[in-house]
């Protein structure tokens, strides 16, 4: 992986293009006819209807821009074809046992492009990935989290 190009696990890339296809094929349609539609309303300066659609139309345009640019340069890696064993590398998927309260959590570690962490997928370039790149099942490490030090052991380490 070169620093110009972004990875991307391939279950992101294809959320990503996933998205792409709706705002091209779903959203951008949609917005269009809103703008015509309140275009068709008259007097443009003040015509609220129609200066939204507009913003709506520029926001779409900008996300497919920025998608369409995030797929060309990305590097989309298929972690279901690493072969590391149990060490942690871009793609793992880790549970982690937090030593002092044994509250269980398990995160992928995926491209910043694709990171959600409401679906537990944290980016390669976070903290917590950093501290768990190269690591392996069974190790236990220290993560100093915003409410202090934390100590977590790697319950398993998988790839999908």
């Amino acid at each position: 992986m070169s620093a110009s190009r972004p990875p991307l696990t391939q279950k992101g890339a294809d959320r990503l293009r996933d998205e792409l296809e709706y705002l091209k094929r779903v959203k951008r349609p949609e917005i269009v006819a809103a703008v015509a539609e309140a275009r068709a309303h008259g007097d443009l300066k003040e015509n609220a209807e129609y200066h939204a659609a507009r913003e709506m139309h520029g926001f779409n345009e900008g996300r497919i821009a920025e998608l369409e640019a995030a797929l060309s340069n990305s590097e989309v890696i298929d972690t279901e074809r690493l072969s590391v064993g149990k060490r942690i590398v871009f793609g793992a998927i880790v549970d982690l046992v937090d030593v002092d309260t044994d509250a269980e959590v398990t995160y992928q570690i995926v491209g910043d492009l694709e990171a959600d962490i409401k679906q537990n997928l944290i980016a390669v370039s976070s903290p917590i990935a950093r501290a768990l790149i190269g690591k392996s099942e069974g190790d236990e490490f220290d993560f100093t989290a915003p409410n202090g030090v934390k100590t977590f052991e790697i319950k398993a380490v998988r790839y999908s």
